[in-house]
């Protein structure tokens, strides 16, 4: 008896643009950290922030893996999930459903990949400040650009996402 397989459930977002990244994973880097200085920038619309808690903001992610691609950070610099407070761990997880809600009003997404990528050897950007990543999904939102041009077609630019999910919260 063979089974079957939704075609929603073979679809993989490719990135091959983050082999550079993955190749320099175990390289040490002394950037600024963003989940510190956009805030305090104080500047939402040029940070790409769409909303402010009181412990936690969410943020548009600048390389997108899809449109509406949200990260909700702490505003205390903290590495590891596990040091958050249950207050901050709770507003960080309300950030992600209220984040949800907004991509559903705004993009009618039909899933979703939430997750965390604690330490650079499991993929984080930014390794000593802890974020969740929200990036809405929908079938066929993979194509043949990434893997043969290297290129990743957004219907909509980060500014109109920025405008689009502003107001949401």
């Amino acid at each position: 008896m063979r089974r079957s397989i939704s075609p929603v459930a073979n679809h993989r977002i490719w990135a091959p643009w983050r082999l550079d990244y993955v190749k320099d994973a175990s390289k040490d880097r002394e950037e600024e950290c963003i989940f510190c200085a956009k805030p305090a920038a104080d500047d939402d619309e040029a940070s790409l922030i769409v909303h402010r808690g009181e412990r936690c903001f969410v943020i548009l992610n600048k390389f997108p893996y899809t449109n509406g691609h949200l990260m909700v950070a702490p505003f205390e610099h903290i590495a590891r999930l596990p040091e958050l407070d249950a207050a901050t761990s709770a507003e960080m997880m309300a950030l992600v459903q209220r984040g949800m809600t907004a991509l559903e009003q705004t993009y009618s997404p039909h899933g979703y990949n939430v997750g965390v990528n604690q330490g650079r050897v499991a993929g984080a950007g930014v390794e000593h400040h802890i974020h969740m990543h929200l990036v809405p999904r929908w079938g066929g939102d993979t194509n043949f650009m990434p893997v043969l041009a290297d290129t990743r077609v957004m219907p909509q630019t980060i500014e109109q996402s920025y405008e689009a999910l502003r107001g949401r919260f």
